[in-house]
């Protein structure tokens, strides 16, 4: 895995060679193998190398045959041979055995049209200097990424924000009227960032930057094509072939490949599959707190496996030592607590191996989290006329908590108002109480409307599914794998989110995805068909941390609450009300972990990138 910079103009090439330097210094972490750089009077590119295929060759940037294109590029392309034979039938000559070269002689041949043809994880920029046209492309998912800063004449991009920092027209300002959606969501769930004028290029997308004029296209969707032909058994066995096929292509590799392995299905079933061909290693990571700890099942499976098997205890200090470097490499804050041990975990495979595979994706496309089943409880309910559910929601909300008061409250709203992400953080009423500036506060439900529009046609489960994909996946899950994994130099492979795979989940009907009883209901009956029922059937931990419990603790409660009651918070937060929900929590008075840690992980990123540079 690698990252790249980049940058249009800014005077003579030598004052550009030592501003691109200065931006893949920042990013080192992604690629400290190697540096390459090309610099001419329009544009300056940069590259760090982790070498994973081709270890002797492929270093970057790539020229074409007559070096009036140039490639920087960052991910795998793993049917990159297959469209490498085409382009030698077809008169283009190689100088290397990587994939980076295949996208550009793609490029020459195909123009955008090589996007429909590579399947992957990517994100590159192609500078062909006889047209002064720059063309930059994200993968379908958004798994690697992709950010640039558009201000005035100023054209930047990079694969980490922190790469512009050393540039001498980079204007750093925080984009405080986002600040409210971070509330709730955890991250801005559109291609805008916490930065003013940075943004992301989204998953499925492409760029043209010519004569000083931005062109972004959405190259790929991803939508539902629901096939209700086939039963229950027909797409367990076709989930069982595009997963195996899935797996064996994302093995593809010159160095050792490992495996992050949780006691949940996605991860086991990965494992299981890479162990059937190549001999490998699997990781997981711990606490002394046993409850919250999901070593004893991962070692047992390994041992089932006859695999080698790599274990760490992550203790609070350590969590809470690393926190704000955690952030810092995050790039924008991003509270999800299963984040921390993801930063070790990464940290103890990079010792061992360079690529490790993980089981990121399925939830989202296979149906996988406890909250699909909501739309299912509530099917009998919605016989009652509409009109009836808002006025008993209406009276029951005035009287005190009780058992199903908000199943009732919920079951008279539609979807699209009751499904913001899962679980949001702060409500549209508490983001009132904790933020100073609460002059341009947006229903969270118009952010996600556009998503929901798109979705319309399908069934609550579905429309679900689609958001997270959209949102969730792409903002947080995706965005914690790849920063958490390259802070270690570590690449992380997902073969979940492969376009086969996803061909087949976005067929599968709802039925076949979640029930009553069940989430992921296919891809787990597969599963149990390669490993042991007990794994494949076994409840979603979801990475848990004992932050809970930590910040109970006078150690951590004080630690938190000096950055509650910093100059930092006070420039931004309702310093009373912040204070507040940290000491009911810590008397157990309420659950506010995650609105806690939500601020405080705010505060550490502001600190980092604000105060700090």
């Amino acid at each position: 895995m690698c990252g790249f910079v980049g940058f249009i103009g800014l005077g003579p090439t030598d004052i550009k060679k030592q501003i691109i330097k200065s931006m893949a210094d920042t990013i080192i972490h992604r690629g400290p193998d190697d540096e390459g750089y090309y610099v001419d009077e329009s544009i300056a590119l940069g590259f760090r190398r982790l070498s994973i295929i081709d270890l002797g060759g492929g270093s970057q940037p790539i020229y074409n045959e007559d070096n009036t294109k140039v490639i920087v590029f960052n991910g795998e392309i793993y049917n990159y041979l297959e469209i490498k034979e085409d382009l030698i039938k077809r008169g283009h000559t190689f100088k290397s055995d990587v994939d980076t070269e295949v996208i550009l002689h793609g490029y020459e041949e195909y123009g955008k049209e090589i996007l429909q043809k590579l399947r992957g994880m990517y994100a590159f920029v192609i500078w062909d200097k006889s047209s002064g046209k720059i063309f930059g492309a994200r993968d379908i998912f958004g798994i690697k990424p992709f950010y640039y800063y558009l201000n005035n004449n100023t054209f930047l991009f990079a694969s980490e924000i922190k790469a512009f920092l050393p540039h001498p027209n980079f204007e750093k300002e925080l984009n405080e009227e986002r600040l409210p959606d971070y509330l709730s969501f955890e991250y801005i769930p559109d291609d805008e960032t916490l930065f003013k004028n940075v943004y992301k290029l989204l998953g499925g997308h492409y760029f043209i930057y010519e004569n000083g004029e931005i062109t972004i296209k959405k190259y790929f969707d991803i939508n539902y094509d629901i096939d209700n032909s086939k039963s229950l058994e027909d797409w367990e066995n076709i989930i069982t072939k595009t997963v195996r096929e899935s797996v064996k292509a994302h093995e593809i590799s010159d160095v050792e490949v490992g495996c992050f392995l949780s006691s949940g299905v996605d991860s086991s079933y990965i494992t299981t599959e890479i162990s059937k061909d190549i001999k490998t290693k699997a990781f997981s990571i711990g606490y002394k707190e046993e409850k919250y700890s999901e070593l004893p099942y991962a070692q047992a499976f390994s041992k089932q496996l006859g695999i080698d098997f790599f274990m760490s205890k992550v203790s609070s200090d350590e969590i809470f030592n690393m926190a704000s470097t955690i952030q810092y490499h995050m790039d924008e804050p991003l509270p999800n607590p299963s984040a921390l041990p993801l930063y070790f975990l990464a940290k103890l495979a990079s010792e061992k191996v360079k690529v490790v595979v993980s089981g990121e994706g399925a939830d989202e496309l296979f149906g996988g989290y406890n909250y699909y089943m909501e739309p299912i409880d509530y099917e009998n309910y919605k016989k009652v006329p509409l009109a009836i559910r808002k006025v008993i929601a209406k009276v029951i909300k005035i009287l005190p908590d009780m058992p199903g008061k908000r199943f009732l409250i919920r079951a008279s709203q539609p979807i699209e108002k009751r499904f913001i992400r899962n679980n949001y953080v702060f409500s549209e009423k508490e983001r009132k109480k904790v933020l100073k500036n609460t002059d341009k506060l947006i229903p969270t439900e118009n952010v996600t409307k556009p998503y929901f529009d798109k979705a319309k046609e399908l069934d609550d489960v579905s429309k679900m599914q689609y958001v997270d994909i959209h949102t969730w996946m792409a903002f947080d899950i995706l965005q914690k794998a790849d920063k958490m994994s390259m802070a270690s130099s570590l690449e992380l492979r997902v073969p979940f989110l492969d376009k086969e795979v996803l061909k087949v989940a976005m067929q599968i009907p709802a039925k076949h995805r979640v029930t009553k009883e069940n989430t992921k209901l296919a891809l787990r009956k597969a599963a149990i068909k390669q490993m042991p029922a007990r794994t494949a059937n076994k409840k979603k931990l979801g990475f848990p941390v004992p932050l809970n419990d930590w910040l109970r603790e006078d150690k951590y409660y004080n630690m938190v609450k000096n950055a509650f009651e910093s100059d930092v918070a006070d420039k931004f937060f309702n310093k009373e009300f912040i204070l507040s929900l940290l000491e009911e929590h810590k008397i157990g008075k309420n659950g506010g972990m995650k609105k806690i840690w939500s601020i405080y992980s705010f505060i550490l990123w502001y600190d980092e990138f604000f105060v700090k540079r």
